[in-house]
């Protein structure tokens, strides 16, 4: 057992507060460079802040960070949001989605694991998939794995295209049942207010319970 993975059941053994896991999977291609990638910075940063001032999703809210450009990172593991630092992102390369939703996946499932081997409930992990363009492999096994999941209901996807050049065909593919959005603009950081708001409703409700998440007026097209 890693150092990393012992404090990971070692903060879920002191803190039992039932979880919510969050995989943000993030274009980081070459496309985002300039703006887009300053936006989607300041974005996140927001989103830390507003998760970390909430009295009860500080404790129930654990957020991952995946970015594809290029090749496939992890940049950020699940565990106690206070104690987790936010990156600056970098755009380059290309667009592995299929890789990075694989990825991020796998790091859902061994969470939910993790939850179970102390004991620990859980909420329905969410993962935010969000690209600027198409993915630049086959995300044919990804996305099967994705539908499985949403159509079993052990997974809830938010698809995001940022900009016109986004293949909304594409991450439809993901996510059965809830159609793509476009992000108006690049407006990060009222995206990221939407979801922190999402979050910290949810972790106030009982888990396996339906929430109806805030409208996303403000930040769609």
């Amino acid at each position: 057992m890693t150092d990393n993975l012992d404090l990971r059941i070692d903060d879920l053994v002191e803190n039992p507060t039932a979880r919510i896991p969050v995989c943000l999977v993030l274009d980081t291609s070459g496309s985002m460079m300039g703006k887009p990638i300053r936006e989607l910075n300041s974005g996140i940063e927001l989103f830390f802040r507003a998760i970390k001032e909430d009295e009860v999703a500080r404790y129930a809210a654990e957020i991952a960070v995946v970015t594809f450009g290029g090749r496939v990172q992890q940049i950020l593991d699940f565990g106690p949001v206070e104690k987790q630092q936010v990156l600056i992102l970098t755009a380059d390369g290309g667009t592995p989605m299929g890789e990075a939703v694989d990825l991020a996946l796998r790091l859902l499932e061994d969470r939910k694991s993790e939850y179970s081997a102390v004991g620990i409930d859980y909420y329905q992990p969410w993962m935010v998939l969000m690209t600027d363009g198409d993915s630049t492999d086959n995300i044919s096994m990804a996305s099967q794995r994705t539908r499985e999941l949403v159509e079993n209901r052990k997974l809830t996807v938010f698809p995001i295209g940022v900009g016109s050049s986004a293949n909304l065909n594409t991450l439809s593919q993901f996510s059965p049942g809830n159609d793509p959005l476009r992000l108006r603009e690049l407006n990060f950081k009222q995206f990221f207010e939407w979801l922190s708001k999402s979050v910290n409703m949810i972790s106030q409700s009982d888990p396996g319970k339906k929430m109806k998440v805030p409208d996303t007026k403000g930040w769609t097209l």
